[in-house]
């Protein structure tokens, strides 16, 4: 991670730049520093990137589920005073960002998402019943890319760490749970806020088909597909995610 936490209160964010304000939501096993590239990019073009580190693991079991996120990202923006921000998020993130999109409308001028769940998951909790066995979690962490390399040791070490520690593992398995429930069909019709979906062709965790859906059921939308791609298209490919995001802010004037 090239950029350095800092801890306010009850929140522990990065924040990088100045200007329009981009909140980066990370993923079940997405660290912060998947997003390096994202930061250093649109930090240096205008916007002031902030990447609240979301209590995924530090909830009670009970409050372990997508509203109650959606809701500490609503308690994160007003600690920071903020307005009119630009939500982006991987994979969970890209579900927080659009259930705290339903919630609170007026807050949010833009939202990016990419691999995000909402509408379908395969298997996103499950197939953990060889946790133990350190070759499979590092299969199970290099499928959710195209290219296997970009899984790097510290990667799986994280993932493998979060399925065999009891109390990760059961809230995991929560969230995914948690997901399925909020599924946001009915709900993304009567979205207007304005859409970047940018999807890798190849992932395999949420299928090209899923932003297919997303695309036809939110009414502002724009959707962009990254070639040999994976599920963390910000990570495998990060100018390319970089230059259509940055394109859309500037054809949509945002």
């Amino acid at each position: 991670m090239t950029h350095t936490l800092k801890q306010e209160g009850k929140f522990n964010y990065i924040e990088a730049g100045e200007g329009q304000p981009i909140i980066v939501l990370h993923g079940l096993m997405g660290g912060l520093s998947n997003f390096d590239a994202v930061t250093s990019f649109f930090s240096a073009k205008g916007y002031k990137v902030i990447i609240p580190e979301l209590p995924i693991y530090s909830m009670s079991l009970l409050k372990t589920n997508v509203k109650t996120f959606a809701k500490y990202l609503h308690d994160f923006i007003a600690f920071k005073e903020l307005d009119n921000v630009i939500l982006l998020g991987n994979s969970l993130g890209g579900h927080i960002g659009l259930y705290h999109t339903k919630m609170y409308p007026k807050k949010v001028k833009a939202l990016v998402i990419t691999g995000s769940s909402g509408l379908y998951e395969s298997a996103m909790g499950g197939g953990y019943t060889k946790r133990s066995d350190y070759e499979v979690i590092k299969k199970k962490a290099q499928d959710v890319f195209y290219d296997p390399a970009v899984a790097t040791k510290e990667i799986v070490d994280e993932v493998y760490e979060t399925v065999n520690n009891r109390n990760k593992l059961i809230k995991t398995l929560a969230i995914a749970k948690s997901a399925i429930r909020h599924n946001m069909a009915k709900d993304l019709p009567k979205m207007q806020t304005p859409t970047c979906i940018i999807w890798g062709k190849n992932d395999g965790v949420t299928p090209p088909e899923v932003a297919e859906e997303f695309n036809s059921l939110l009414p502002n939308s724009d959707l962009f597909w990254i070639d040999k791609c994976g599920h963390a298209a910000m990570m495998e490919h990060p100018q390319a995610f970089n230059d259509i995001l940055f394109n859309w802010f500037e054809k949509r004037g945002i």
